[in-house]
């Protein structure tokens, strides 16, 4: 799946002069660019384990570092695309590098988990600014003739550095502080700033001029207040589920505001397509399974299985590498079969790697445990991904292509948003309910008993000398993973079955 919205390109093209000489250098930016959100998005998963210990923070904390940057990102992301197209890409795309880079200092200095938060939700404001635009840059300064050959560049350069992301980050979370995880965008937002005057700047003459603000808004305010009663559940009361009543009265607002307006963020029409509306519901239901437990599997690698951060980070490497190596052999099954066929089987093969993980135990081998898994996943993923983005560009007139890119987009974000959250709901129901059951046999002193049940919030974060509740806290937490194993087992088989929606044409 693309990342971004391709589009036309703006009026007033480079001629094929221009675009020789300046070519390299639009790479050069967007890659770097892209890459700091990309980064951003597997490399702070492999700190959080070091940030909740160093913060004394909850599991429901270190949930909204992800959540707050995952919430702006996803709300916005289709309003960052009209700004570009409105007032200009480059433009736009610079005000994204530099929110980004100020945001990533703000959370590398963050003094709490609190300024952490808010920090994570201006990158995510940042994100949503230069993701869209990256490859609205490409379309604009690249003929029709080279635009394929120019995306394609960027989206291997991009994949490689969502690669080697965990494995630096966790390397810098061993070897000096977290807080470097976030330092890492700063000299490549300093790089692309240097070379920005460069890049040409374009926009879509044709864009309305009124934009989608009411929608922004009650997109964001919707899914903020519904993510927000998920993760306070477990020790919120009647208050927090108040505040996911109003969340999903405020999504029926959205919907709404988007079937009237005239320039609306999302439009609902592309839905009447049946592809369209099949592919973007495997896409919601296959990428909460993966995004839910890419959150929890760091956790589980470094405080239950006693990995470093570096070995943690490089744990998922064949699967991203399975992905960007297989991914042009996966697009071509396409041409052979049609989308339906690889977008059955891709989804059980990722089922299939789920439910390999609940194999594991305390103290398991990577090489017999995690490894099997993660290459299934990867498999199962590479198969998806090509057949994914085509089937959703192929759904929709090529004049809508950009739009259809950018909500399929939004929709793989809000299924991470919303996995995390209900994911975190049901590991910390598991985590109690098991942990419940063990320390009456412990025979703890009140007071032990006591600090422990003062720490439940942090699962298997909880900091412990006695090594009788290290291994009931351990197991705890397996128990409430292995239930979050199977949800994803069970979101996965049936984004296979959503599959059916999706029309079996093909080329040959």
């Amino acid at each position: 799946m693309l990342i971004g919205s391709p589009e036309k390109p703006a009026a007033g093209l480079l001629p094929s002069t221009q675009e020789s000489c300046r070519g390299p250098w639009v790479l050069f930016v967007t890659i770097l660019g892209s890459s700091m959100a990309f980064i951003d998005g597997t490399v702070v998963n492999v700190a959080l384990p070091a940030l909740q210990s160093a913060l004394h923070a909850s599991v429901q904390d270190i949930q909204w570092v992800i959540e707050s940057y995952a919430l702006l990102l996803a709300s916005l992301l289709l309003l960052g695309g009209s700004l570009g197209d409105l007032f200009g890409r480059r433009k736009v795309f610079a005000y994204g590098v530099l929110l980004f880079a100020a945001a990533s200092v703000w959370c590398g200095l963050a003094p709490s988990i609190g300024s952490l938060i808010v920090a994570r939700g201006l990158q995510g404001i940042g994100a949503a600014l230069l993701v869209p635009g990256s490859l609205a840059i490409i379309s604009a300064s690249f003929s029709e003739k080279e635009r394929g050959r120019a995306i394609g560049t960027w989206s291997g350069f991009t994949s490689i550095t969502a690669a080697v992301g965990p494995v630096l980050g966790g390397w810098l979370v061993e070897k000096g502080s977290w807080r470097w995880v976030f330092f890492i965008n700063i000299p490549l937002a300093l790089t692309v700033g240097a070379t920005l005057w460069r890049i040409p700047e374009s926009r879509n003459e044709s864009a309305k001029r009124s934009l989608d603000w009411p929608g922004a808004v009650l997109a964001t305010c919707g899914l903020g207040a519904v993510t927000y009663a998920l993760i306070g559940a477990p020790t919120g009361g009647f208050a927090t589920w108040a505040w996911g009543l109003a969340g999903v009265g405020v999504l029926a607002g959205f919907l709404f505001v988007e079937a009237h307006s005239s320039a609306p963020m999302v439009s609902l029409k592309l839905f009447r397509s049946r592809d369209f509306s099949g592919a973007n519901l495997l896409t919601l239901l296959l990428y909460a399974s993966l995004n839910g437990i890419l959150f929890f599997l760091p956790l589980d690698l470094v405080q239950v299985q006693g990995y470093s951060a570096t070995q943690a980070g490089a744990t998922l490497l064949p699967f991203i590498l399975l992905v960007f190596l297989l991914s042009r052999w996966s697009g071509g099954l396409v041409a052979r079969y049609g989308a339906r066929l690889p977008l059955t089987v891709g989804p059980l093969v990722v089922a299939c790697g789920f439910a390999l993980f609940l194999r594991q135990g305390i103290g398991s081998s990577y090489w017999s445990t995690f490894f099997p898994p993660v290459l299934v996943l990867g498999v199962g993923m590479a198969i998806s991904v090509a057949p994914l983005t085509t089937a959703v560009m192929e759904s929709v007139p090529a004049s809508e292509a950009g739009v259809a890119s950018g909500v399929n987009n939004a929709v793989s974000r809000i299924s991470g948003l919303l996995a995390i959250a209900v994911f975190g709901l049901v590991l910390s129901a598991g985590f109690n309910s098991s942990l419940n059951k063990s320390l009456p046999d412990l025979q703890l002193s009140p007071e032990v008993r006591q600090n422990t049940d003062r720490e439940r919030g942090k699962l298997a974060g909880m900091q412990t000398s006695d090594s009788r509740i290290r291994r009931a806290v351990d197991e705890a937490f397996l128990y409430g993973y292995r239930n979050v194993l199977w949800i994803s087992v069970g979101l996965a088989i049936l984004s296979a079955v959503s599959a059916r929606r999706i029309s079996a044409k093909h080329a040959s």
